[in-house]
């Protein structure tokens, strides 16, 4: 088990975890324009800012928002939060990004290469996917929405990354830059591109990257995709229950989960353990005590369950669906997050991506707390069961 490290930020415990399960769940009324992401392929439909210092992430652009008690507004000290017209906490909205006023020599402005999330510089590197438009399709992703609006250019080069990397590395201090793609028709799924992609932007900035794909068909794909210098990986089940990634993600769902822990095992011995992520998305119909079940198998293979609740895009084949209820999803954090501490495993010792950004899930603000126990030896942060 690894020797664990406290974990930073300034805002840890039940309460917060459950206000961050609040928002997520219903969304909140901007009183202004931030900057966020309206569509693509994640984080969609995303207000960013940092509540109390922590980041967040939260709907703000589907309709269900119009019925959310959570406002961010003005206020003389900046932003604020508030519940039904009640200050909650502070709140910081991020100033637009220097760099979004550069372009390349071609014109192409930057922005329209790689998008600013908080603190992380992120681009969907290939912009089309060959499961859209068919039988395929994943029914919670918007990624080609984005490039249909002209927010985004199909193929990002490594070289154009490279270049954007470095502007928001000294204009912007980014931490760290995520790459993700939607599937290419070779074996390799687009890993081996989004690979080289970090490549150059690792010797331009040395940036840590994280590179986010769907397992390759041959596995030695994972070694050259280390050598090429990413350092942790997003394999992205989407749901541990078969029977959900099958009807949601079905080219997923043929790979299996089964398949996705083959990969992540191999990904672990490669990258390490909590350098291997993936996202686990609630609300889909999934079996939670299954879930739960199979994301304590993941940690005790060394990856990093990265629960989210899901959130319906516009655009996608989910969009009128609502978030999961917040009960049910802080429940599903309780039942995972102490496992994870446990086991030696947290957000700050990622080294990038989704999971060390932390901003879409409440998993972040328990895990400060969840090894702890009072004076009588009882777990501060008890397991809850949803029902």
């Amino acid at each position: 088990m690894a020797t664990r490290v406290e974990a930073p930020g300034p805002t840890h415990g039940p309460e917060f975890a459950r206000l961050l399960a609040e928002v997520q769940s219903y969304g909140v009324r901007v009183e202004d324009v931030i900057e966020a992401r309206a569509s693509g392929a994640g984080p969609s439909d995303a207000g960013m800012v940092y509540i109390e210092g922590s980041p967040v992430t939260f709907p703000f652009v589907s309709e269900f928002v119009e019925d959310s008690p959570f406002t961010i507004r003005r206020v003389d000290d900046g932003w604020a939060l508030y519940r039904d017209g009640e200050r909650l906490a502070s709140a910081d909205i991020p100033p637009k990004p220097r760099y979004y006023e550069l372009e390349t020599a071609e014109g192409i402005p930057y922005w329209q290469i790689a998008l600013l999330h908080l603190d992380s510089l992120a681009s969907t590197v290939i912009q089309t996917c060959v499961y859209w438009g068919n039988e395929d399709q994943c029914r919670f992703c918007a990624i080609e929405r984005s490039l249909e609006a002209g927010r985004t250019i199909p193929v990002k080069r490594p070289e154009q990354l490279a270049e954007v990397a470095v502007a928001a590395k000294e204009l912007d201090h980014v931490a760290d830059v995520t790459l993700t793609t939607g599937t290419t028709r070779g074996p390799d799924k687009g890993a081996l591109y989004v690979a080289r992609c970090a490549d150059a932007i690792k010797r331009a900035t040395g940036l840590p990257v994280q590179a986010q794909f769907e397992p390759p068909d041959d596995l030695s794909v994972l070694e050259t995709v280390k050598e090429l210098g990413v350092d942790t990986v997003g394999i992205h089940v989407e749901s541990l229950d078969q029977d959900v990634l099958d009807r949601i993600a079905p080219a997923k769902g043929r790979t299996g989960v089964e398949g996705y822990f083959r990969c992540w095992e191999r990904a672990v011995e490669i990258f390490g353990p909590g350098q291997v992520t993936t996202y686990v998305i609630l609300g889909m119909g999934e079996d939670p005590l299954h879930t739960a079940e199979q994301c304590r198998r993941a940690v005790d293979m060394g990856v990093y369950p990265f629960v989210v609740p899901l959130r319906p895009v516009p655009g996608s084949l989910m969009e009128d669906l609502l978030p999961p209820p917040p009960d049910y999803v802080e429940s599903m954090y309780r039942q995972v997050v102490p496992y994870v501490v446990e086991h030696g495993l947290g957000s700050w010792d990622v080294n990038a991506g989704c999971a060390r950004c932390r901003a879409c899930s409440g998993m972040s603000a328990l895990e400060g707390i969840a090894d702890g126990r009072d004076e009588q030896g009882r777990r501060l942060l008890p397991l809850v069961e949803f029902r």
